[in-house]
């Protein structure tokens, strides 16, 4: 079997060869692997992917057109796989990791709620330029310089000064807060 073709081994399979089938299997089985971890996925993803373009091919054994470019359907299908993985992944919402038992306390949660009122109580009483800046930084971190200076009406050389004024200030009224 091992020196059959490609495409009399998928003629073969078509035909319900079992041993022609685990042949096509063993020759392409470590690049459709390297086809899904060129995608950086995981173990289990990989496997995820390998195991996928195996299912394809065998339902798509009697319409494959060009049996000679096999190893090149097998690449194809395995790429393709993998980015339907990788969309998948980038839907999903990371489960909370911690063991159960290092979930927040009742403590912690009412000591972060207290600093982010704090926090929030100490931003407030910011100039409204310094407002404007911090809060431009903080939800449009794209913008550039000279559209920050433009939406701010600060010059564009003096916004990493002025920024770190305002952070200073912030940190002060804030450390002021929590000896209150």
């Amino acid at each position: 079997m091992c020196d059959l073709s490609n495409a009399a081994l998928l003629a073969s399979a078509r035909l319900g060869d079992h041993a022609a089938w685990h042949e096509l299997v063993r020759r392409h089985l470590r690049l459709v692997w390297a086809v899904a971890r060129s995608f950086r996925l995981t173990r289990d993803d990989a496997a995820d992917v390998a195991q996928a373009t195996w299912l394809v091919l065998a339902e798509n054994l009697t319409t494959i057109r060009h049996p000679e470019r096999l190893t090149a359907w097998l690449v194809t299908t395995a790429r393709r796989e993998s980015l339907a993985v990788l969309r998948t992944r980038s839907r999903e919402e990371p489960a909370d990791l911690r063991p159960p038992d290092t979930a927040p306390s009742p403590e912690d949660t009412a000591e972060a709620a207290d600093t982010g009122t704090r926090l929030w109580h100490a931003y407030r009483t910011l100039p409204a330029r310094c407002r404007r800046l911090l809060h431009l930084i903080a939800h449009a971190p794209d913008l550039t310089y000279p559209e920050l200076a433009q939406a701010t009406g600060i010059p564009a050389n003096s916004l990493g000064p002025t920024r770190h004024r305002c952070l200073a200030v912030l940190r002060r009224r804030l450390t002021a807060e929590a000896v209150r």
